[in-house]
């Protein structure tokens, strides 16, 4: 499991004072990126090989708001690897250890020439491998 704190700021919030809800689907994304570079992967490196990931499905549940200036934890595991998808489970949790959503969400890797799905890079796998 990785784990990516954020802090909400007065722009992730609504006229009602608490996040957004799209704006959840962000910070899974950060997480999902800080995951990628904990394991030595640099998306801009990845796209200069013409690899890049496009989220193919979400599924995301609201249980509680998370509020302005809140430190939020964002724990993500991978429960799916496919040769040229895989999916996450991500939970977001406020200060108090509370989740506050859930997502699940499955990326594709795809050839960013083409447009077409590719297949993980070996080395990528390798090491999503090491740690699932």
């Amino acid at each position: 499991m990785h784990l990516h704190q954020v802090r909400v700021y007065y722009e992730d919030t609504d006229a009602g004072g608490i996040v957004y809800y799209a704006n959840y689907l962000k910070f899974m994304e950060r997480a999902r990126t800080e995951w990628l570079r904990e394991l030595g992967f640099e998306q801009d490196s990845l796209m200069e090989q013409s690899i890049a990931f496009v989220v193919k499905h979400v599924e995301m549940h609201n249980y509680a708001p998370a509020r302005f200036n809140q430190l939020l934890s964002i724990e993500t595991r991978v429960v799916e690897l496919k040769g040229a998808s895989m999916t996450f489970q991500q939970i977001i949790k406020n200060e108090q250890g509370v989740t506050l959503v859930t997502g699940n969400i499955k990326v594709a890797c795809v050839d960013l020439a083409v447009m077409k799905p590719k297949r993980l890079p070996r080395t990528l796998l390798g090491e999503i491998s090491r740690v699932i």
